[in-house]
């Protein structure tokens, strides 16, 4: 079972908005790889569009909410938390 099933009773919170898969692939991998489990959501099918168009292509990353200031950190590229 993932970290994000395991509460029920935190909620998940958005930590980065990328501008496709590709991008949300690259920081799910960089999150998940310092233990914080994530989850990504699109208004889009997987792989449908390359390209953003009013935000239709992107793809939000969530994380509990919990882990959600560790996550941004890490995005950020404040170093190792």
């Amino acid at each position: 079972m993932s970290e994000l099933n395991m509460s029920k009773r935190e909620s998940t919170v958005e930590v980065y908005r990328a501008a496709g898969e590709a991008e949300a692939l690259i920081i799910k991998g960089l999150l998940e790889i310092n233990g914080i489990a994530c989850l990504l959501k699109s208004k889009a099918a997987p792989s449908v569009h390359v390209f953003t168009i009013d935000g239709l292509g992107e793809v939000k990353v969530m994380v509990r909410e919990s882990r959600a200031e560790k996550a941004r950190r890490l995005i950020v590229g404040e170093g190792h938390v």
